[in-house]
């Protein structure tokens, strides 16, 4: 069997694609394998930008792998670090992040999408959340969605597992960019390129600010940032980038980034 998971790196930018057939399903030990594959991705400061995609031409990511789970795979079990697809619950995962989503993408798929930081989707690109249909919840999917799109629309979506074309996905702001199929990817790596230009601990620090605030009101978060309490912020305002932004500015010249 061949491996479920190809990546390869170029410069500083990893692509991750799930390669499962027919529906690049996940199981318990392709969520594992992911899960160390982005943990690496984290801790490695040469790589400041991912891609993840599905190979094929029909799906993305149909999620949950129900095959697996009629076999055993308990819907509980030991996803890994990171959790399910190794992203959703990866602890500070500070770079950015691009998902291409290259045709259906539904459930855990779209759980995985949204766990990144920009999506780009061909324009045959589908979304759903079916778990209804499953007798299931998708636990995420419910967290997130609402958050990110119209309340009554993620509702909808979660009640009835009703799928959206990309245009539908576009108009309501999960999706960036919707593309010909054969300009996804190279979409996917031009935006990979200019953002593995850009100084990665700012990145960092726009990453953390984000991610915690979603759980406060804006006045602590401000003051989190203020008083240096963010690691990551902490970091940029003593760094080298930093002087370095400015410098660069004021000589009308630009900047180089050497994350430090």
């Amino acid at each position: 069997m061949s491996d479920p998971i190809r990546t390869r790196h170029d410069g500083g930018v990893l692509e991750v694609v799930i390669d499962r057939p027919k529906a690049n399903a996940i199981d318990l030990a392709t969520s594992r394998a992911l899960g160390l594959i982005f943990r690496d991705f984290r801790d490695d400061p040469a790589l400041r930008v991912g891609i993840v995609s599905g190979a094929g031409e029909k799906f993305f990511c149909a999620g949950w792998d129900l095959k697996a789970a009629a076999s055993g795979d308990a819907v509980d079990g030991d996803y890994g670090v990171g959790g399910f697809g190794g992203l959703q619950e990866l602890r500070d995962l500070n770079k950015p992040v691009i998902c291409a989503v290259n045709g259906i993408c539904c459930g855990g798929g779209l759980e995985i999408a949204l766990s990144t930081d920009l999506i780009l989707a061909a324009e045959h690109a589908t979304f759903a959340l079916p778990e209804i249909r499953s007798g299931t919840v998708a636990d995420a999917a419910s967290i997130k969605l609402p958050k990110r799109i119209p309340y009554h629309i993620a509702m909808d979506m979660l009640l009835t597992g009703r799928w959206l074309d990309v245009h539908e996905a576009h108009r309501w702001g999960f999706v960036n960019e919707v593309l010909p199929a054969d300009r996804l990817m190279e979409r996917a790596w031009e935006l990979a390129r200019l953002l593995e230009s850009g100084p990665p601990l700012v990145y960092a620090a726009i990453k953390e600010i984000v991610r915690e605030a979603e759980g406060s009101t804006f006045q602590t978060a401000m003051n989190k940032v203020t008083k240096r309490q963010f690691a990551t912020v902490d970091r940029l305002y003593s760094s080298e980038d930093q002087l370095e932004g400015a410098r660069a500015f004021a000589e009308k010249r630009s900047p180089i980034w050497k994350g430090k």
